[in-house]
């Protein structure tokens, strides 16, 4: 979809954003967008992590559970 984006291309889109938001402006957006991306990939580490520890415990009662029928 994007693979077809050259030089130029990028370059007017910068070039836009440049005279859309303002050249004080654009660190700040960066800073904001990188904050966000922060946070996006420390919340998708925490569901990752969440998501383990419910599969483990959800192994460990099936395995309590297997044994107390055998017995």
């Amino acid at each position: 979809m994007f693979g077809n984006i050259g030089t130029p291309e990028i370059l007017i889109i910068l070039l836009i954003i440049l005279i859309f938001f303002g050249a004080k402006k654009i660190p700040d957006l960066a800073q904001g967008l990188g904050k966000g991306i922060r946070e996006f990939r420390n919340a998708a580490k925490d569901i990752q992590k969440d998501a383990s520890v419910d599969e483990k415990s959800i192994d460990d009662s099936s395995k309590k559970e297997s044994t107390s029928k055998s017995s």
